[in-house]
């Protein structure tokens, strides 16, 4: 497939952040920042399903251009989920609405792993063409592109859907290792081919969502989970992009994250920066971390909330860290105030 050029954005105070250079100003952005918590984006996917609007290059730009405009953010986030690889490699699945991924048969065996198939990157080509206009239409706003980590995937797949105890999950990690791996092998293989798709058509970063790492041990997480990150970030390390990896409740996590090979290591809401920069280690940007619920909790509380974690941010920089974009910790809740939003962009941009 064609490699587009990338855009060179040498003043992107994201991506100085990120690099360990010097921001113009404290960039800022936010998970799920385009979706249901704006009335623009509830109005356009009327009728829409969620896959359906995923694969639509001209409704994946417009969806990612709305929180830009609205909220002046320093950066975008690639519209689309991270069931989508696996949708495109023709795993049978559907995003169901108040639910979340339902797999409608799930990976429980040697030959169900065996039988998992390999993504082509004309497979999401609708993606990469999203990719495509957007870095177009985004002028000097990088474009980050994501895709979901080996663990989380495989949660979905075996459990068949969202699950809060992940017990087939472990059941299989902890009675068959050789099938654990095997399987984490196949969905990291999707993994790079899907994000492999999106740098070549032009995203300026990228991030790992491992969204249901926080389920396990330190120590399970080093031995069923951590080689397969690495291998993610080691097949994109030559792109020569920033590297994102978040997970949620990851505390106990951070520094084994930190490990895989990420540039950038978000952080969760329950972990001062302060202290997460000496779980993770100095040479690495921050990535965080205001909890979501303060949003809903009026003006003086978000200003108070926000003040503390950039001046945690300032200290965690003396630290070691190589630099601090500014985010929640975990994504936007579907009933925020999109006003409340854009005057925290205003705020942290006088920070």
């Amino acid at each position: 497939m064609s490699t587009q050029t990338r855009r060179r954005l040498t003043d992107a105070p994201f991506l100085a952040a990120a690099t360990g250079g010097e921001p113009s100003r404290r960039p800022v952005w936010f998970m799920r920042q385009a979706g249901r918590s704006l009335p623009e984006y509830r109005e356009l996917r009327k009728g829409i399903g969620m896959l359906e609007s995923c694969f639509d290059p001209e409704l994946v730009c417009e969806i990612t251009m709305q929180p830009i405009r609205r909220h002046g953010v320093d950066a975008a986030i690639l519209f689309s989920d991270i069931v989508v690889p696996l949708k495109a490699a023709g795993i049978d699945l559907d995003i169901v609405p108040g639910v979340g991924p339902v797999i409608a048969s799930p990976v429980r065996t040697v030959a169900d792993v065996k039988a998992l198939p390999r993504l082509r990157p004309e497979e999401v080509g609708a993606v990469t063409d999203g990719v495509r206009l957007l870095t177009e239409a985004l002028g000097d706003t990088p474009l980050i592109g994501f895709a979901g980590a080996p663990f989380t995937l495989a949660s979905y797949l075996v459990e068949g859907g969202p699950s809060k105890n992940h017990e087939r999950t472990k059941a299989m990690m902890y009675a068959d290792p050789q099938t654990w791996h095997a399987l984490l092998g196949a969905l990291t293989d999707i993994t790079i081919a899907f994000l492999q798709a999106q740098l070549a058509a032009g995203v300026d970063a990228v991030q790992l969502f491992d969204s249901w790492a926080g389920a396990l041990s330190l120590a399970d997480y080093r031995d069923f989970v951590l080689p397969h990150s690495e291998r993610v970030f080691a097949e994109i390390a030559d792109a020569g992009v920033p590297r994102i990896h978040f997970g949620v409740g990851t505390g106990e996590l951070l520094g084994a994250m930190g490990e895989a090979g990420a540039d950038v290591v978000g952080v969760d809401w329950r972990v001062p920066l302060t202290d997460a920069v000496r779980r993770v280690g100095p040479g690495k940007a921050l990535q965080g971390n205001l909890d979501p619920a303060v949003l809903f909790a009026g003006t003086a509380a978000v200003e108070t909330e926000a003040r503390r974690i950039a001046a945690e941010a300032d200290e965690a920089i003396t630290l070691g860290a190589a630099g601090h974009i500014f985010n929640l910790g975990h994504g936007v809740l579907p009933d925020t105030d999109p006003g409340v939003l854009t005057a925290l962009v205003q705020l942290i941009h006088e920070l």
